[in-house]
C-alpha cells in the first residue's frame, strides 16, 4: 500500500485539493480527499505501508499519448526497428499494431520519465488501411502484460501518404478518389460479411480479413483516421456517416479552418504533431491554434506528438505551446490526460484520479505545462517504476 500525501491533487475531475492524500492498493487508487486537519488516518499504525511526502508538489494522473508509433518505428535501430508500415498492399485490415510493438524501444523510457504512463500505438499512414492500434502502459518487458485494450481502434488514411506511397509504384490508390473509393469498397464489403455471420456461418466461411471489422462494425471500436487537410477531414466525415461508424480524425491540422463542420460531425479530434516541421503540402497550415479553436468550438480535442514525428517527452510541451496559442490552461491538461482517455475508450480505468481506477500517478515539481517542471515520480498500476534522484523514497514499513 502507497500513501501519497501533501501533494496539490489534480483530480481532472472536476476537483483540485490544495493539500491532499491519495492511497494505492493493489494496483488501484483506493481513496484520495483532501488534508483539512492532518492525515485523515492513523498512519502511524499501519503496516506494509509507503508513504510519499509530495509536500509542495503537483500529483495529477499519468499523462496519455493518443496516437503515436512508440515501439514500432523505434529509436536508433534504421530499417531493422521500423515496422510502421507495410506498403505492398493498401488494405491490410488484419494487421495488429500489437505485434511490432516492442516495449523495450528507448521511447517507452523517455515517456515514463516525462510521466506519461499509457498510449495509444499503432501502424502509420501509408495504406489507406492499415490495421489496428493498441492502447498499453508504457512500462514493462511484455506487450502483453502491457495491453489495456487491442484491437483499440482501426486505422484509416487519406491524403498525401497513400496517395504518394503507392503513386510512385503506379498502383492505385494514386488520387483522392480512389482513396476513398478504396475505402468505400471495403466497407461494403465487411458490412456485408457482418449481415452473413448474423444470418449464421460455417466455421470454415469465416473470413479472416472480414472478421477484423466486426468491432467496428458494431461500434465497440472507432476508425482512426489519418487527416490533414480540411477536404480529406470532410471526406472522412462522409463516409463514417455513411456507413455510421464511430471515428476519431487524427492530426486533423486543418481542423481550425472547418470547426463548426467537425463540431457538427461529433467527432473528436486528436491534434498533431504542431511540434514538427511543415514537411508535406498537406500540413503547410499545421498550427498550435488548431486545438484551441476546436476547443472552443466544443470539439473533444486531444493533443498528440505523434512520436516518433516529435519526440513522445514532448508531449507536455506540446500541450503549453498550445496554451500560448489560445488554449485555456485546464483544457490543455484534461488534453493529455482524460480527454484521451475518453477518446481511446479507456477512461473507466486511466485519465482521472479516482477510487477504483488504475494507479496510474504522477508527481511534478510543479505545473507540467512548465519547461522547467521535473517529474519527480511516476507510478504505473500502482508501482513505482520511475523516481527522480532529487526525490527520496522512504522504506516499505513492515510488520517487525
Amino acid at each position: 500500500m502507497i500513501y501519497i500525501l501533501g501533494g496539490r491533487i489534480i483530480t481532472m475531475e472536476g476537483v483540485i485539493w490544495e493539500k491532499g492524500y491519495l492511497c494505492i492498493d493493489n494496483g488501484k487508487i483506493k481513496e484520495l480527499g483532501p488534508m483539512e486537519n492532518g492525515a485523515p488516518f492513523p498512519l502511524l499504525q499501519e503496516e506494509n505501508v509507503q508513504i510519499i511526502n509530495a509536500l509542495g508538489c503537483v500529483v495529477m494522473p499519468g499523462l496519455i499519448e493518443a496516437h503515436c508509433h512508440m515501439g514500432i518505428t523505434e529509436e536508433k535501430k534504421g530499417m531493422e526497428g521500423d515496422d510502421c508500415n507495410e506498403t505492398v498492399n493498401p488494405i491490410t485490415p488484419y494487421l495488429r499494431g500489437i505485434d511490432a510493438i516492442n516495449p523495450m524501444d528507448a521511447a517507452f523510457g523517455d515517456a515514463v520519465r516525462a510521466g506519461i504512463t499509457s498510449a495509444m500505438i499503432g501502424p502509420g499512414s501509408a495504406n489507406v488501411v492499415g490495421g489496428s492500434f493498441a492502447f498499453v502502459k508504457t512500462f514493462g518487458r511484455s506487450i502483453d502484460e502491457l495491453s489495456v485494450k487491442s484491437p483499440a481502434a482501426m486505422k484509416v488514411a487519406f491524403g498525401e501518404n497513400p496517395k504518394v506511397n503507392y503513386g510512385q509504384q503506379d498502383k492505385s490508390p494514386a488520387t483522392r478518389m480512389a482513396i476513398a473509393a478504396m475505402l468505400r469498397e471495403e466497407l461494403f464489403k465487411a458490412v456485408a460479411y457482418k449481415e452473413k455471420v448474423q444470418k449464421g456461418i460455417e466455421p470454415w466461411e469465416r473470413d479472416f480479413r472480414y472478421e477484423c471489422w466486426l468491432p467496428v462494425l458494431r461500434r465497440e471500436i472507432p476508425l482512426k483516421a489519418h487527416v490533414h487537410r480540411a477536404d480529406d477531414i470532410l471526406t472522412a466525415i462522409r463516409i463514417a456517416k455513411e456507413f455510421d461508424f464511430c471515428m476519431t480524425l487524427d492530426h486533423c491540422s486543418e481542423g481550425h479552418l472547418i470547426s463548426a463542420e467537425v463540431k457538427e460531425s461529433g467527432f473528436p479530434a486528436i491534434v498533431g504533431p504542431d511540434l514538427a516541421s511543415r514537411s508535406k503540402i498537406e500540413v503547410q497550415n499545421m498550427a498550435f491554434k488548431t486545438v484551441g479553436v476546436l476547443n472552443e468550438a466544443g470539439v473533444m480535442t486531444a493533443i498528440t506528438t505523434d512520436h516518433p514525428v516529435s519526440l513522445i517527452q514532448s508531449l507536455p510541451i506540446c500541450a503549453a505551446l498550445a496554451v500560448k496559442a489560445g488554449l485555456k490552461e485546464e483544457e490543455a491538461l484534461k488534453s493529455i490526460t482524460i480527454y484521451p482517455a475518453r477518446i481511446c475508450g479507456v477512461d473507466e480505468r486511466v485519465g482521472s484520479l479516482k477510487a477504483g481506477k488504475d494507479a496510474d500517478i504522477v508527481i511534478f515539481t510543479g505545473n507540467p505545462l512548465d519547461s522547467f517542471t521535473k517529474t519527480l515520480c511516476t507510478i504505473i498500476d500502482g508501482k513505482i517504476v520511475y523516481h527522480d534522484k532529487s526525490f527520496a523514497l522512504p522504506p516499505q514499513r513492515k510488520r517487525v
